[in-house]
């Protein structure tokens, strides 16, 4: 007869308490222990002294007698192959199952934002390129396909998505974030969680919350936001995901909000992540990030109460290696300092997942390590059709597409595979320029395949000269983690290098890639073309070449504005009317481009706006508006629905994106699209810091942008205030007639 908590026929939350109460107090904080199985050269470190301390990282041997709680990146901090990784892995779990009184295994994590992220397998385009794709059915596709191969290989944890809304572009991680619309981003987040978490992987949401809000977009700086941005714009893409994807998992952000760090924030790791939100998984320790509270917040004296801090707070696992959550916490409890109960409370969570993910069972086993294709033809396929979709024509003199004729590809990107990847892709992140590990057509390579002359620049009819970003890590490159920009101008001299080549008389087509948007004003008026690509991945070169060729349709739409100038640091288009352009300023924060913008091969007109006009203030509208494809060729629109509140009892912005939906057409024909928007999506945070719908008008913009808005209306919200629950109406359901 096998013990209860080995028992998969029992509930996971039983079978975890059951344990539980067995434990002594090391053994249950071993289950809420990180260890980083680094390789004996790990060459350059992740991060600029991630623990400030001289003291070594305990042993495996020394940790494993007590138990572990994770396996950090086994796949993901050294060139391995799948046999070797899984080989690798079954001999840790090995060690660590022996090693404990009741064996347990350890969870395994790995970072997968632009794809498992170890050596030979498939990178796929950024999350900025997911956004600008207005297609979450295709990114959870893509998650899906992310997710199978990382549990082939053993995985159980995958550290994404990041669901950080942009607020300054020119904040380093703005390439790992999905848009600067907190609806955007929470229905494509979302999609990514429901992919990742149906291939039977724990999805983590990142970061909780406000660390995009960092000033002076400064990575880790101190937060400038207040409570209703918060829960307005930076909260909302989180509750999306949980309710809809149903993730499993939350990491803390680093950066302090008004003096508190959110690793030791209870209020917001329990009292509205937990109270509030209603999740139940597990949270998780940005890296380093509990040792962070007493090494660079200064908030707590010592390792332990630093460890005390965050525990209390509502972190259940210290990754990425224990400091604080070791024998410096144990201590305190045994002590007295801190009860026992919070170790309990975090410790039944991991295990109650570890039985979810059948590590509890009697007769679980490591994988057998096998060859793993990590880079199938199916997976570089799909890689390619998000990149596709994500390619957003800015402007076009007619230009584009290409006609058989003379091309130079030049600029700083041109030939550059590295340039096609984000920071945490496998060979930017660990700096592996000389093998990748997977194939990277560049644009120039992508281009002579498809058939054109490529020539000098002398010679040529038509010049495509790409700038833009080199992403890396911490200052080892002018995009990612730790590498923010001081101002939105073209890194280095290619603003001066690509007014140069403009100038030089021959048609340009500019094309932009990066992990970020750049000023783009004074060379996008001169160029013929502007195209605007956020780091597509592996097939982002091939797939930018049909786009260019047309042989396939532009349909990417702006998840982030394009600035006009580099100064005064224009902010998103999510702004109160004052934040706009007014007499009472010289500066003027108009983009060059705004949310939402993107053309493709044919044109579309917008017509027959029809609009409930009374609802109440718990009831549904219906919105109704046709498109027409008025071209000659198919193409893609994206429509868009926004809302706005002319009178409320706080300031509001001049418009929010409350619905949208990818519409194909054949030259000629229309479409229906009607949006089913329930009096929730126009509630916000009121003076009292409680959700409230107001009643009054609403008012209704349809278009293809946040700035060009064709059809207007409005509706009224009759009845009380009220005040929507934990179960209020996120998202906007919208239907298609064509005809």
């Amino acid at each position: 007869m096998i013990e209860p908590w080995h028992d998969p026929s029992l509930f996971p939350a039983d079978r975890a308490a059951e344990l539980l109460g067995r434990m002594t107090l090391e053994e249950k904080a071993g289950q809420l222990a990180g260890f980083w199985a680094m390789p004996s050269e790990p060459g350059a470190p992740v991060a600029p002294m991630e623990d400030p301390s001289d003291e070594p990282a305990p042993a495996l041997a020394e940790l494993a007698r007590a138990g572990l709680g994770q396996l950090t990146r086994v796949f993901g901090t050294a060139p391995v192959t799948g046999r070797e990784g899984m080989a690798r892995l079954a001999s840790l779990q090995n060690e660590v199952t022996r090693a404990s009184r009741f064996a347990i295994p350890a969870m395994v994590h790995e970072e997968c934002l632009t794809g498992f992220m170890t050596w030979g397998a498939t990178v796929y385009p950024s999350p900025l390129a997911w956004g600008a794709t207005f297609d979450p059915a295709l990114v959870e596709r893509m998650a899906g396909q992310i997710g199978a191969g990382m549990r082939r290989a053993g995985v159980h944890q995958g550290l994404a998505p990041v669901l950080d809304v942009v607020r300054d572009y020119r904040w380093g991680r703005t390439e790992e974030c999905i848009a600067e619309d907190p609806y955007l981003v929470g229905t494509v987040g979302a999609a990514y969680v429901a992919g990742l978490e149906k291939a039977g992987i724990v999805a983590t949401l990142k970061h909780f919350a406000g660390y995009s809000a960092s000033r002076g977009g400064r990575n880790m700086a101190p937060a400038a936001v207040g409570p209703r941005e918060l829960a307005d714009v930076l909260i909302e893409p989180f509750e999306l995901a949980l309710r809809q994807g149903r993730a499993r998992s939350v990491m803390h952000a680093y950066p302090d909000v008004d003096g508190v760090p959110a690793a030791a924030d209870e209020r917001l790791l329990t009292g509205l992540l937990r109270d509030e939100l209603g999740f139940e998984g597990v949270v998780v320790a940005d890296y380093f990030g509990i040792s962070f509270l007493h090494s660079r917040h200064g908030v707590a004296a010592s390792p332990g109460a630093a460890g005390a801090l965050a525990l209390r707070a509502g972190i259940d696992v210290e990754l990425p290696t224990v400091r604080c959550f070791g024998s410096a916490l144990t201590e305190l409890v045994a002590s007295g300092a801190v009860p026992e109960e919070l170790v309990d409370r975090a410790a039944l969570r991991v295990l109650t997942q570890k039985a979810e993910l059948g590590l509890l069972d009697h007769d679980w086993a490591p994988a057998a390590p096998e060859d793993l294709d990590l880079d199938p033809a199916e997976a570089r396929a799909l890689a390619r059709l998000v990149a596709e979709e994500s390619v957003v024509l800015l402007a076009n003199d007619g230009t584009l597409p290409l006609r058989p004729s003379r091309i130079a590809v030049l600029g700083p990107h041109a030939a550059d595979p590295g340039a096609l990847l984000g920071c945490y892709s496998f060979p930017n992140h660990v700096a592996l320029d000389d093998d990748p590990g997977v194939a990277i057509p560049t644009l120039a390579e992508a281009l002579a395949d498809a058939g054109f002359t490529l020539v000098e620049p002398g010679e040529a009819d038509v010049g495509i000269l790409v700038v833009g970003d080199r992403a890396g890590m911490f200052g080892r490159g002018s995009s990612g983690e730790g590498c923010d920009a001081a101002t939105l101008e073209l890194p280095g001299d290619q603003a001066s290098y690509a007014a140069s080549v403009i100038d030089s008389g021959v048609p340009t087509v500019l094309v932009v890639l990066s992990g970020r948007p750049y000023a783009l004003g004074g060379l996008a008026e001169r160029a013929a073309a502007v195209v605007q690509v956020f780091l597509p991945g592996e097939e982002g070169g091939a797939a930018l070449a049909g786009i260019l060729s047309g042989a396939a349709s532009p349909s990417g739409r702006l998840p982030v504005s394009v600035p006009r100038s580099p100064g005064g640091q224009p902010g998103t288009y999510l702004r109160p009317r004052l934040g706009g352009h007014t007499d009472w300023s010289s500066v003027d924060p108009t983009p060059l481009y705004p949310f939402g913008h993107g053309l493709t091969w044919t044109t579309f007109d917008y017509s027959g706006l029809e609009v409930t006009p009374v609802a109440a203030t718990d009831g549904t509208v219906t919105i109704k508006a046709t498109v027409t494809n008025t071209g000659d060729v198919a193409g893609t629109e994206v429509v868009q629905l926004y809302l706005s509140d002319p009178v409320a009892s706080v300031v509001r912005p001049a418009r929010w994106l409350a619905g949208y939906h990818r519409v194909t057409l054949k030259a000629g024909a229309s479409a229906r699209v009607a949006f089913e928007v329930h009096a929730d999506r126009c509630s916000f945070t009121g003076l009292d810091l409680r959700r409230v719908v107001e009643p009054g008008e609403i008012g209704v913009e349809v278009g293809r942008s946040s700035g060009d808005l064709p059809l207007s209306g409005s509706f009224l919200l009759e009845g009380p205030v009220r005040h929507p629950g934990a179960d209020r109406v996120l998202t906007v359901p919208v239907t298609v007639v064509t005809g």
